[in-house]
């Protein structure tokens, strides 16, 4: 009998695009996802919002913290949550259907990709228990994931440099 339940794979990628990959269901095991390997670390995600409109895209990341531990990870997972803020790395997270482990190799395979998000860090806070990120998008909930563009000299020409614009 196969039973499926549902987790999160966490894909990173920092400013040197190096990539770190993450899934918070399967304790102490490896699934792969994507044709990658994704390692159990404890995480949550929640938050996504979508209107019409288009606003209330942003989601967030938790993760723990162990400020109380005296080999100082609480120290380290700091410095990582707060480079992420500083460089603005990018998150994409894979909402899951996951089925059961391999009893022999122990691996599991991502079934289905229910929703996909994809953000950018763009604030962070932690306390005693845990590290929040906080995530933002340009994707348009009604353009259907097509990402907004920015006027640039290379999208559109030359650009007015002063106020004095008129529109004919």
């Amino acid at each position: 009998m196969t039973s499926f339940a549902f987790g999160h794979a966490l894909q990173i990628k920092d400013k040197e695009e190096k990539t770190y990959r993450f899934q918070n269901f399967f304790i102490g095991k490896q699934i792969t996802h994507k044709d990658a390997g994704y390692l159990f670390v404890p995480f949550g995600f929640s938050g996504v919002t979508v209107n019409r409109t288009g606003d209330g895209l942003e989601a967030t990341i938790v993760f723990p913290n162990k400020s109380g531990e005296k080999d100082g990870s609480g120290r380290l997972a700091r410095n990582w949550a707060v480079r992420a803020l500083n460089e603005s790395w990018l998150m994409e997270v894979d909402v899951l259907i996951i089925e059961d482990p391999d009893p022999d190799t122990g691996l599991a395979t991502a079934n289905k990709v229910v929703h996909t998000y994809i953000g950018q860090v763009t604030g962070g806070q932690w306390d005693n228990v845990s590290i929040s990120l906080e995530l933002s998008t340009v994707l348009d909930a009604v353009g259907a994931d097509v990402p907004r563009r920015a006027l640039t000299k290379s999208n559109v020409g030359n650009l007015p440099i002063s106020n004095n614009v008129r529109l004919r």
